[in-house]
């Protein structure tokens, strides 16, 4: 063996300094590469589907239980822990990716902190979640509001909802990630909210919380039997706040399957 590969993205400049000291040439010339681990997990084996069922029915589980205990006057950090509390009942281990709580204009930011905000009636709080079942994890997104939403919520609630169900219709074997997120930019671009989307509509979900195959824009990532990703549009409104909706779906057959059952 003369040529010895690395992962270039998971590699610091110190770590290489030390590989390239202990095989100085002529033992090994050191070759950067990139994607070559995460191909082979892009598609998913029957066991590590069922993995990630079980984590998304602890996610599912644990918003419902949320939904019920959840009240004005909490605080986000307040409901993030009690959510945390709920995944780990249920059987999670330790949580993939920190918890979003975010409430009012807070959840203008689509990767906003739980903070020490308390949560008020009428307003959006949108609640993203995951679990972890042997290694493997689950993310969701749901955004809820206390009491009645005002016109904005509903309608902007509505344009997300038809965004993300529209692409879940349209997702065929084959198509690129670059393809599925248009459908759904269109709908909520058609509504006058273009802007208001700045992230991309999914990605894979597995080992880690976010994995191959992107949907975003331009993606060339072909969706193809045995992939697990998100389908998750979002509008999001300075000085007044955010929706998001999230699923995990699996390809299957041609087409494919919602695993995620949080109503909606």
């Amino acid at each position: 063996m003369k040529r010895l590969g690395f992962e270039a993205g998971h590699i610091t400049f110190a770590q290489y300094q030390q590989l390239t000291d202990i095989l100085k040439p002529p033992r090994f010339e050191l070759v950067p590469q990139d994607g070559i681990i995460e191909s082979l997990r892009v598609i998913k084996e029957p066991g590590e589907i069922e993995l990630i069922t079980k984590a998304v029915e602890i996610t599912d589980n644990a918003l419902e239980y949320i939904e019920d205990m959840m009240h004005s006057g909490m605080t986000e950090k307040e409901l993030a822990w009690e959510i945390e509390k709920s995944l780990r009942e249920r059987g999670s281990e330790p949580i993939p990716f920190e918890i979003i709580v975010a409430s009012g204009p807070n959840s203008a930011l689509p990767h906003a902190k739980p903070s020490s905000r308390t949560i008020q009636s009428g307003e959006p709080v949108i609640i993203d979640i995951g679990a972890r079942v042997r290694g493997y994890s689950s993310d969701l997104s749901r955004t809820i509001c206390l009491g009645t939403g005002d016109d904005t919520f509903n309608k902007v609630y509505d344009i997300v909802l038809k965004a993300q169900l529209k692409a879940i219709a349209a997702i065929k074997n084959g198509m690129t990630g670059g393809e599925i997120d248009d459908v759904a930019r269109t709908v909520i671009k058609q509504a006058g909210y273009g802007e208001a989307f700045g992230h991309s509509l999914g990605h894979g979900i597995g080992l880690a919380p976010h994995e191959q195959p992107r949907l975003g824009p331009d993606s060339p990532d072909k969706l193809a039997a045995g992939m697990i990703f998100t389908i998750e549009p979002g509008i999001y409104l300075t000085g007044w706040g955010g929706v998001r909706i999230e699923d995990v779906v699996v390809m299957e057959e041609g087409k494919i399957r919602i695993i995620s059952k949080a109503r909606k």
